[in-house]
């Protein structure tokens, strides 16, 4: 099993409320549910390519040669 990065997140105590309600009506925690999400998330912006980090930034649009 792959290790997990753990770090601190802060919320809006509403936006925590909303997916924690969430997270309820569909039988998971809410770090599961925050999870889902964000990888929900970067498979529509980035296709499958994204979640294993390889082509986020040619679909960003992120242009290296122009920076210097």
């Amino acid at each position: 099993m792959t290790q997990k990065k753990a770090f601190p997140l802060r919320l809006d105590p509403e936006l925590y409320d909303q997916v924690r309600r969430w997270a309820e009506a569909e039988l998971r925690s809410v770090n599961a549910q925050i999870e889902f999400l964000l990888k929900q998330a970067v498979e529509a912006r980035f296709g499958r390519a994204g979640r294993s980090g390889q082509g986020t930034r040619e679909a960003a649009g992120d242009d290296e040669a122009g920076e210097g």
